[in-house]
């Protein structure tokens, strides 16, 4: 059923945060929304140790790297490589210190530090790009956000409803190759509508938006993915349950962690 229980949760979640979540970025100042992503960021990184039980204090040095580096971004509102490679390089000598001062038996030690490295790689290092997105206006997350939630509710629908061949069933079995066209369909279409909409500086003409929406609708799908090959490798379904009738959140955000990077790069290029 396209209208179950479990979909009626989604609607009256989507309904109540939908309002709060754009007043908080169109009215509050854009450090407002770097504090949403270092508070999303630790989250999702517990959710993702939490999956693989990755060791406590490693747990905490991962989640630690990740506020550091938003932290960082402060100081650096031109986003810089050298910048970022410093906080990945302090990160690692970090974590891989702490397991070898807390833990003498050197045996399993890649297998203890990999799921922390991991998680910091995935989650904090590819969310900072929505705060270069912010400071380019809030029009450019509106956009974001805008253009994935429309690339999932298509490509759910569609696929519940049309969809025959599977895209990837030994990562996502519920996965319709009708389904990944309509995550296309939907990015692009959301990007057309929403481009005009929110008058995107110097990126409004239709060529950019097409493909913006297309390359959204695109790697939102792999996200999709990518997280549930994490998820299945675990043995879990969901990341967590922290939202009700969405699951955790890494299952909200798993999308726009890979949107979000290839959005920046394009308006770098454009």
């Amino acid at each position: 059923m396209l209208f179950s229980q479990e979909n009626l949760k989604r609607i009256i979640v989507a309904v109540i945060a939908l309002p709060i979540f754009y007043l908080y970025i169109t009215k509050l100042p854009p450090v407002f929304f770097l504090f949403l992503l270092t508070a999303v960021s630790a989250l999702a990184q517990m959710e993702f140790h939490a999956m693989y039980k990755t060791k406590r204090w490693l747990s905490f040095t991962g989640i630690i790297s990740g506020i550091l580096l938003f932290v960082s971004s402060l100081f650096n509102a031109d986003y810089s490589i050298f910048a970022a490679g410093m906080i990945f390089i302090f990160s690692f000598m970090l974590m891989s210190s702490t397991r070898l001062f807390l833990v003498k038996d050197p045996s399993s030690s890649l297998r203890d530090i990999s799921p922390a490295v991991t998680g910091f790689l995935y989650i904090p290092n590819l969310l900072l790009t929505q705060w270069y997105l912010r400071l380019q206006g809030h029009e450019w997350i509106l956009f974001l956000y805008g253009c994935v939630w429309a690339s999932d509710s298509l490509a759910y629908y569609i696929g519940k409803g049309v969809g025959k061949r599977k895209l990837y069933k030994e990562v996502s079995p519920n996965k319709t190759v009708a389904g990944a066209f309509g995550s296309v369909a939907g990015g692009i279409f959301s990007a057309l509508l929403l481009g005009r909409l929110l008058l995107i500086p110097e990126h409004g003409n239709i060529p950019a938006l097409l493909l913006m929406g297309g390359a959204i609708g695109s790697v939102t799908i792999v996200g999709d993915l990518v997280e549930s090959m994490f998820k299945r490798d675990a043995g879990v379904k969901d990341s967590g349950s922290f939202i009700p009738g969405h699951g955790g959140i890494l299952d909200k955000i798993d999308g726009v962690l890979f949107a979000g990077p290839v959005l920046y790069w394009i308006t770098l290029i454009l």
